[in-house]
């Protein structure tokens, strides 16, 4: 079942990206991050409220929460500052670079993961987990190449270092998300870390962008935005699912989720009509044989 849940994650999240390019496109940055944070936390507020005014509404089904208290909301509230960091890194990243370029830098995200899994947790990695790994640097080092064919020089773009910034820090939220799947549950992670990103946003709102919104590009309303909180909150709700199952395997669960560079890639290409496709194709194809053999390395 948790595979199934990742799988579905995966679908979403592809659907999520389309979404936040356009969202991005000729859009101030910030604003439209704040949207999506405000958005996500309105999805999850009901369940919250019911949860203090009416537990038994909710008991026994899916979306029942704990009340909880600073103890388990400290834990929450890194999390919210941990995944605000790399979305901040990843939407101004994904705003000046091609979404076809964006979606393999993303799907390297399981080798980090299995990295940190080697690092702090003590796993070492077989054959086959090593040829993913191997394959997804290499198609790195490809992706690169086609990104020169654009203009984009990957050692010397800072747009580019953002999106490695936000994998990383997105790979850190992964393992982080397994530890903290081992100690609460689902619902409360997901609802409450909304709920922190918004008032974390508001200092940086009100001290980063709004004394140069008139000097920036400026912001402009678009319905996508909305989007971007559904398929985002619909997305997590099956992964952190996905995770409270005890055998779950976040190297796994890592690994399917990534596969929404596929629905991103065919956005990019259908919608938004970017360049040299063949040659990125080839790219995420091998990024795609990598997610296998981790596959294959960590049943």
């Amino acid at each position: 079942m948790w595979l199934l849940l990742a799988f579905l994650s995966a679908a979403l999240l592809g659907f999520y990206d389309a979404f936040k390019k356009e969202s991005l496109r000729d859009n101030a940055v910030l604003p439209v991050l704040f949207l999506n944070t405000i958005f996500s936390s309105l999805v999850f507020l009901p369940f919250i409220l019911l949860s203090f005014w009416t537990p038994d509404v909710l008991r026994g089904t899916m979306f029942d929460m704990p009340v909880a208290g600073w103890e388990e909301h400290k834990y929450i509230l890194l999390k919210s500052f941990i995944v605000l960091s790399s979305w901040i890194f990843g939407y101004f990243g994904m705003k000046h670079l091609p979404l076809t370029i964006v979606g393999p830098i993303n799907a390297t995200r399981p080798v980090m993961v299995l990295v940190g899994a080697l690092l702090f947790f003590g796993e070492r990695l077989n054959l086959y987990q090593w040829a993913g790994v191997l394959l997804a640097v290499l198609s790195f080092f490809m992706l690169s190449r086609s990104g020169k064919k654009e203009g984009i020089d990957f050692q010397h773009n800072k747009w580019i270092l953002f999106i490695v910034l936000a994998a990383v820090t997105g790979a850190v939220s992964g393992l982080y998300d397994k530890y903290l799947m081992t100690r609460l549950h689902p619902m409360l992670v997901q609802s409450w870390y909304n709920v922190y990103q918004v008032f974390i946003m508001c200092p940086i709102i009100l001290l980063l962008w709004y004394p140069q919104r008139k000097t920036s590009t400026p912001f402009h309303w678009k319905w996508t935005i909305v989007g971007i909180s559904l398929f985002l909150c619909a997305a997590d709700f099956a992964y952190f699912y996905a995770l409270s199952y005890e055998d779950s395997m976040i190297s796994i669960v890592s690994m399917v989720r990534r596969g929404s560079v596929v629905v991103s890639f065919l956005f990019g290409a259908l919608f938004f009509h970017e360049k040299n496709l063949k040659s990125k194709a080839v790219d995420l194809i091998l990024v795609l044989i990598g997610m296998f053999f981790l596959y294959l390395g960590s049943r």
